[in-house]
């Protein structure tokens, strides 16, 4: 039991909720009941959990306490100012952990048959980041690739926003010019993302193998998602405003893709129906 928030071992450990250690320690915090159930599920690379028993009150909480036993994972007791010195905010859930970084390389993914992946050029916002993964855990993305990156993948914000569903999702960092170049050789066609295309999305064939290129709203895209074999697309703005935010722009179109592969999928069906049973 660690009851002193000034033990040596906490404060390392607290130290972790700055981008630059976790780059040095390749560790990073995993903070939050919901998100610490997911990674375990995930069977994601757990070093230490660090628990106290009298603010596990949730479902979630008393989940991670039950499997703990079955964890191959150092476990900690803390007491309550403990947790509360190295959980984010006021967000003490009685369960914290520190897990090993992955590896983000491109090489390292492996696309099922037709695949959708999103790419996220030079977004800034942790918390869209994590949205975005929201979304594309929910719209069955095959994977998302954080090109020319300014944010920590595994910052507590961002893990948060997508709600654990970062533990699950194929991830790679890389150049936006690697991007390319891997998702050309991959045999993707490549729709980006851009205000002032003519297309609009629901004309987009969004059927077949895809990548789904964003950029951040401040910046936009750079003129490198305007190579050739690059196409874009926008969404109808009615109204004021110029755009949507990246996440809500991501939502749109990974569910107009899901749209139109579902309708794909149900006319092959209709087209070869099945024999009636006798």
């Amino acid at each position: 039991m660690i009851t002193s928030p000034q033990n040596p071992r906490v404060k390392e450990v607290a130290r972790l909720r700055d981008a630059r250690h976790r780059r040095r320690a390749g560790r990073y915090l995993i903070d939050g009941a919901r998100e610490l159930l997911r990674a375990i599920e995930s069977r994601v690379a757990l070093e230490t959990v660090f628990y106290c028993r009298e603010l596990c009150r949730t479902a979630d909480s008393q989940a991670v306490l039950a499997r703990l036993d079955a964890l191959n994972v150092e476990r900690c007791e803390v007491a309550p100012r403990v947790l509360e010195k190295l959980a984010f905010g006021d967000r003490a859930e009685g369960v914290l952990a520190v897990a090993i970084t992955p590896q983000t390389r491109l090489d390292q993914i492996q696309l099922p048959p037709s695949p959708l992946v999103a790419v996220l050029s030079g977004l800034e916002k942790p918390g869209n980041i994590g949205a975005v993964l929201r979304s594309a855990d929910a719209a069955g993305v095959s994977a998302v690739i954080v090109a020319d990156g300014q944010v920590d993948l595994f910052n507590p914000n961002c893990i948060r926003a997508s709600l654990g569903t970062i533990f699950e999702m194929p991830l790679a960092t890389a150049s936006s010019s690697e991007t390319l170049d891997w998702l050309r050789a991959n045999g993707l066609a490549i729709f980006a993302a851009l205000p002032t295309a003519e297309l609009e999305y629901t004309r987009a064939n969004l059927s077949g193998p895809a990548a789904l290129v964003l950029g951040s709203e401040v910046e936009g895209l750079s003129s490198l998602w305007h190579a050739p074999g690059v196409t874009s697309i926008r969404l109808p703005m009615l109204g004021l405003a110029d755009s949507l935010n990246v996440s809500a722009t991501a939502a749109v179109l990974f569910y107009e893709a899901l749209r139109q592969r579902l309708s794909l999928r149900s006319s092959s069906i209709a087209e070869f129906p099945q024999p009636r049973s006798s």
